[in-house]
């Protein structure tokens, strides 16, 4: 079974802040937000999926349960008839964690809501001061604590590499989210957009953007944690669709179509060293990984195992899929020459 949203977006709506790094109407490559066209959206979206498929309707883009009342409940009116026709799961949406409330879950406990995603980002005050968020991390503990109370899952999203931050404050941040119950997370290396103040600290020197080797070393150690804690990673970095390489939109930052993998690599590759250091192996091995992990425990152009061979001294290295084993679970045997 696959997991598909129907993403609805509804940039910046509902949000009087504008934080240092965001420009949701660019990214989104959307400046008015069209209500008349929501069917539509939905519509297109599910006449590709199949009867195997897990469908939800996303509201993401802006703050949903910042937006006008009304326009909130006629879209998750909208999005609740497709729940009751069984076309869809239910309904998921992105916010902040200053716009929950009891006010808010009241309405929203009208609906099939199966999750909501909190934009956390960080859990140190003086970076979310920096970022100009308007929003303190007692703000996120608060929202979490609401929804949990009223059972709604919720998603933990989280940047890397935002302007004063350290790897320090994103594990920090991350231990945070596993252990405050999210059923999984989002992990954004930071990109600089045009028209944001972040752009204007790029070019007075006031920001520098993490490079990609950087971007894709923190943010493996960041998804370590949450593979640690059992909590799924459900996205690295910002889709494809995000307008992530319109000279008209993207500014700098580390903007690579495969980030994700490349992070995923990263992370097998210190989890393989670190079991590799634990064994007396011979000069030959033979690495059991995954379904579908091949590619990533090679890494790209054999990074890896050209990193293994340079460190333990292996002539030869042969990795097999497995299908019992777990996502970053290995098996390592010696092979005799």
């Amino acid at each position: 079974m696959g997991h598909i949203n129907i993403p609805i977006f509804i940039p910046h709506l509902g949000c009087p802040n504008q934080c240092i790094f965001c420009n949701q109407r660019h990214i989104s490559g959307q400046i008015e937000f069209d209500e008349k066209n929501v069917v539509k959206q939905i519509e297109e979206v599910l006449s590709t999926v199949t009867d195997k498929d897990e469908v939800e309707i996303a509201f993401f883009g802006g703050s949903f349960t910042g937006i006008d009342r009304g326009l909130m409940i006629r879209l998750l009116d909208t999005a609740q008839t497709y729940v009751c026709l069984g076309k869809v799961t239910g309904i998921r949406m992105s916010t902040r964690p200053d716009y929950i409330s009891d006010e808010i879950l009241d309405i929203l406990s009208k609906y099939t809501v199966n999750c909501v995603e909190l934009g956390i980002q960080s859990m140190n005050d003086a970076v979310l001061s920096y970022l100009k968020r308007g929003h303190t991390t007692d703000d996120t503990k608060r929202a979490i604590k609401l929804l949990t109370s009223r059972k709604i899952p919720f998603v933990g999203q989280m940047m890397v590499g935002l302007p004063t931050t350290t790897l320090e404050d994103e594990l920090e941040c991350a231990e945070f989210i596993c252990k405050s119950g999210a059923i999984g997370a989002r992990i954004y290396p930071t990109l600089v957009f045009k028209q944001t103040e972040l752009e204007e600290l790029l070019f007075n020197g006031e920001y520098i953007p993490l490079t990609l080797d950087e971007a894709v070393y923190r943010s493996s150690k960041v998804l370590g944690v949450f593979v640690r804690e059992y909590v799924p990673c459900i996205r690295i970095g910002l889709c494809e669709s995000e307008n992530l390489h319109s000279d008209s939109t993207f500014v700098a930052g580390p903007n690579h179509p495969s980030i994700g993998e490349m992070i995923k690599s990263e992370l097998y590759l210190s989890i393989l060293i670190k079991e590799l250091n634990e064994k007396n192996c011979s000069n030959s091995v033979i690495i059991e990984c995954p379904r579908g992990a091949t590619s990533q425990i090679v890494g790209n152009k054999r990074k890896n195992l050209e990193k293994l061979k340079e460190i333990f001294g292996f002539k030869k290295i042969k990795v097999i899929e497995n299908d019992i084993l777990e996502p970053y679970n290995i098996i390592i045997n010696d092979k005799e020459d």
